[in-house]
């Protein structure tokens, strides 16, 4: 998971894995429930909160913990003072690919569902009371139009490809810009729709933000890139779009690999079919290498390791690495097992800075990426591809 906190103290999450092992009862196992409650502030009836809450896409490994640690409906329905430490979202950003049918290339989770089920009531109290009835705690912005017409009676709520998302919890005061690449809405009337129809499949639709940040009254300090499980199909399309006019929307000095560093995000190529033949697709290394001086990639991942599952993946670490140097690459779960903390930039005017912070603190505007043991497996490839 992501935290991004703001110069004015709002916090955006991007994703969750809290595994059942790392709730606290087990000691050799972090807690990192506890370690992001402790980064948030709390409200007046010390329930803690975040400001705006993206699941980029619903794959358990995106979204687990759900269910324990947030508090889903009504603010009036937030538990009793035995369970009152659930966090409280008080907007949701989600992919419009919640609403869809389950099928058998898509099944949500249970949290996932639940996902589903919450974005669904915060719709429907939206198309009941409209912008100003819903309050904090109800609100939902919907990241990308869907097909079929499904969003066109909410469009006061969809935020759509290559728009802008300039404020949190409608709280707009210049701290950022969140400009959304993907999901990309493939038009069917267009002539190669049933071709890229792939391209709206669970990962596919993963919802791609590149964010400028503002810290010290600096605007666009630090911009920091977000791709959940987005494919080599997706950059690819990306880098056609905007090569040519708008390649700077792609730039970043903080980047998340997408798909925790899958060689997949990088090569239309099988690694176990070729092994060091592979061939790393043009357009996408080039919509993902738009870094800006001294910029920082993080593979939020378990040790990137030879003849591992993919992901994570020894041939995608070592492209990134040539996009950017070694020692601007990090890996979260190596990094844990050295220092036993996550990954955390501070952003100040001078742009983004590796923090050696040893504990959760309140900070200003800041970046935080964490991934626990296990985080990230092959999705069902477990052949190195």
């Amino acid at each position: 998971m992501a935290l991004v906190t703001l110069d004015n103290g709002q916090n955006i999450l991007i994703d969750i894995n809290i595994r059942a092992s790392a709730d606290g009862e087990d000691e050799d196992v972090h807690d990192v429930a506890q370690d992001l409650k402790d980064r948030l502030p709390r409200d007046d009836e010390d329930r803690p909160y975040v400001d705006a809450f993206l699941v980029s896409h619903p794959d358990a490994d995106h979204v687990s913990g759900l269910r324990n640690h947030f508090h889903l409906g009504a603010l009036d329905e937030y538990p009793d003072e035995e369970d009152k430490d659930r966090i409280v979202i008080r907007e949701m950003w989600s992919s419009p690919i919640v609403f869809r049918r389950a099928n058998s290339q898509h099944k949500l989770c249970d949290d996932a569902k639940a996902w589903a089920t919450e974005a669904r009531r915060r719709v429907n109290l939206f198309k009941e009371k409209g912008m100003d009835g819903t309050d904090s705690g109800d609100r939902i912005l919907i990241l990308g139009k869907d097909r079929d017409g499904k969003t066109d009676d909410i469009m006061d709520i969809v935020v759509l490809q290559d728009e802008l998302i300039t404020a949190a919890n409608r709280e707009e005061d210049g701290q950022f810009e969140a400009r959304l690449l993907a999901p990309i809405y493939i038009d069917p009337d267009q002539e190669d729709a049933e071709e890229l129809i792939d391209l709206l499949s669970k990962n596919n639709s993963s919802v791609i933000l590149r964010f400028a940040i503002m810290a010290d009254g600096t605007e666009d300090a630090c911009r920091f890139l977000s791709g959940g499980d987005a494919s080599v199909a997706i950059w690819d399309r990306l880098w056609q779009r905007h090569k040519d006019s708008n390649s700077d929307w792609l730039s970043y000095d903080v980047m998340e690999t997408p798909h925790h560093c899958s060689w997949r995000t990088l090569s239309h190529d099988r690694w176990s079919e070729m092994g060091e033949d592979v061939k790393v697709s043009p357009d996408a290394r080039n919509a993902l290498s738009q870094c800006r001086e001294g910029a920082h990639i993080v593979a939020s991942s378990n040790p990137i390791k030879k003849e591992e599952p993919n992901p994570p993946h020894e041939r995608a670490k070592r492209e990134y690495v040539s996009i950017t140097s070694a020692d601007r690459f990090h890996c979260t779960e190596e990094f844990w097992e050295k220092n036993s903390r996550p990954i955390e930039f501070t952003i100040s005017h001078q742009g983004p800075s590796f923090s050696h912070r040893v504990a959760a603190k309140k900070v200003a505007a800041a970046i935080g990426i964490s991934a626990i043991p296990t985080v990230a497996r092959g999705h069902g490839s477990r052949d190195g591809e």
